[in-house]
């Protein structure tokens, strides 16, 4: 990291939007939109405040005495180092760049007016988890108002979705919706982001660094786009130099980038190219520096193919048995790549959950999904995991081309008979770029988002369909999208919070939820609204550990 006086770079991770804001954003659409009904298997209605389930969480606490009066800081979403922001970071301080990182924008505004108090050359927006301009206008026009002369550079999936599904004065508009002055189009891009730090440092011409646009006399330009490659070898992530940063106790990272398969349904592997392995001695010296922060108790490794290829994988796992680095850790796992030895070896090297994107119980939807897997492999799997005591959560998808009444019923029944400790399904969304986009006219397709039809069903059943699972499966948990995905139970961990008693929280959350998504009269649902709320209230004063 340079030690320089002046400031280069401030790297900005996540904007999640207060729950609130949201929620009225999208009831603009109508309550019986799809997006709504999606985002209502999110929240809780008290009379004329909607909870989303770390609201509920934070308030069922406060009623408990763990609340503010007491030290206890709330629980928030995407509470733990956001992996884009430390890894730019890491990259940008490993050849020079003077980096500072912020972490939950709508939590640290003020630490970010400091930092562009001290006139950084630039401010670098990541946009890992947003398909809309929203959240990027929001911060460019908070950093505008606190230092208009600083460079706003915007780079990440949205970006290249922009490119990908827009040209001309259509992806200029894009653009200029969002207000920054450069934008990054490639699937690495951390190359061309130190290239542009590097330049304005010089005031040097723009026009010679590959895959960006900018804007110039009202035009934008665009460069030549070159392959980024650069080596995770060569850019593991030094935990210790983010030691002040009060981490927590929970972190992820990656073994790889890129994912090894093609569902149909899925554009990532477009966006970041060919499969790209760590090397495991690298692993071993992050694992080290994560180990020797002397807080990690959680790892999460975010990698979409972690257990593939299976031999590095049974490789890893060995690497931390043999270290005893003694953190628990949670991944993405494919039981079509598995075996009995693995998740044994996952076991002993501390796995305590996994996200099995299981998407269909249907054979003929996996095959139209292209997911390289049966249903026969994920039934074995978790059985194993759970033989194993790894928490598994089981994510469905509903209305992909193909989808009829009977091929959802064949997913309601995998449910039913496996037994995930928790799942979730969600309405399949039509986005420009994947593969299955080539085969509109086959799949009678039209729409886009989560607007759409095609033969065999549209948008509306779909969510139809998705009630009635939700309503009929008793079976497993369901776990909410928004601000409460499966990553949030090892966060929970690191705060205090154990398997058995986020389990008993679900339950009653679950009953809840369900009053939300079937019509319970006014009276009656009040009434057991403040009956379960007590119960959760009764529940959580008995929680000890909770910092």
């Amino acid at each position: 990291m340079s030690n320089g006086a002046h400031l280069d770079c401030v790297v900005i991770g996540y904007n999640e939007l207060p729950f609130a804001r949201y929620e009225t954003l999208l009831r603009q659409y109508g309550e019986e939109s799809e997006a709504y009904r999606d985002l209502k298997f999110s929240f809780i209605n008290f009379g004329d405040k909607k909870l989303n389930y770390v609201g509920l969480l934070n308030h069922v606490l406060e009623l408990a005495g763990h609340g503010n009066g007491v030290g206890m800081r709330p629980f928030e979403s995407g509470d733990i180092p956001n992996l884009a922001a430390v890894y730019l970071t890491n990259f940008l301080r490993k050849r020079g760049h003077h980096t500072k990182y912020i972490n939950l924008f709508q939590y640290e505004k003020d630490r970010l007016a400091e930092f562009l108090a001290e006139d950084p050359y630039c401010v670098a927006i990541t946009t890992t988890f947003y398909v809309l301009n929203f959240p990027v206008t929001e911060m460019v026009e908070f950093i505008r108002s606190h230092n208009p002369k600083v460079k706003i550079i915007v780079g990440g999936p949205l970006i290249a979705n922009h490119a990908r599904n827009y040209q001309g004065d259509e992806l200029k508009s894009a653009f200029d919706d969002m207000g920054a002055d450069i934008y990054v189009i490639e699937g690495q891009g951390e190359i061309a982001l130190s290239q542009i730090i590097q330049c304005l440092k010089e005031n040097g011409d723009l026009s010679k660094i590959p895959n960006i646009a900018y804007s110039e006399n009202r035009a934008l330009h665009r460069t030549p786009p070159v392959l980024e490659n650069s080596s995770l070898d060569e850019n593991r992530i030094d935990w210790l130099d983010f030691n002040q940063d009060n981490l927590g106790r929970t972190l992820q990272t990656r073994t790889a980038r890129s994912c090894a398969f093609n569902c149909s349904f899925c554009n990532y592997p477009t966006r970041a190219g060919k499969l790209t392995l760590a090397g495991i001695d690298t692993l071993e010296e992050e694992f080290d520096s994560m180990y020797a922060l002397g807080n990690t108790k959680n790892v999460v490794f975010i990698d979409d193919t972690f257990n593939v290829p299976l031999p590095r994988f049974k490789e890893i796992c060995r690497l931390m048995i043999r270290k005893n680095y003694n953190f628990d850790w949670f991944s993405y796992f494919r039981c079509s790549n598995s075996d009995e030895e693995a998740i044994d070896l996952m076991a002993q090297s501390g796995c305590k959950g996994v996200f099995l994107g299981i998407e269909s119980g249907s054979p003929h939807i996996l095959k139209l999904m292209t997911k390289a897997a049966t249903i026969e492999k994920y039934a074995d799997g978790m059985k194993l995991l759970r033989q194993h005591d790894i928490l598994t959560f089981g994510s469905f998808i509903v209305g992909f081309p193909g989808e009829t009444d009977a091929t959802v019923k064949e997913t309601g029944d995998f449910i039913k008979d496996n037994k995930p400790d928790y799942w979730r399904a969600q309405m399949w969304y039509c986005e420009p770029g994947t593969p299955i986009e080539k085969r509109r006219d086959e799949f009678g397709i039209s729409g886009e988002g989560f607007v759409w039809q095609h033969n065999t069903m549209d948008s509306l059943e779909a969510m139809d369909h998705i009630d009635k699972l939700f309503l009929t499966i008793n079976e497993s948990t369901w776990l909410p999208q928004w601000s409460f995905d499966f990553w949030i139970i090892p966060y929970l961990k690191g705060r205090g919070i154990s398997f058995q008693q986020f389990k008993e929280f679900m339950a009653v959350a679950h009953k809840m939820l369900e009053m939300e998504i079937a019509f319970v009269p006014p009276a009656q649902k009040s009434k057991a609204q403040q009956e379960y709320l007590q119960s959760m209230v009764t529940m959580a004063s008995g929680w000890r550990n909770v910092v």
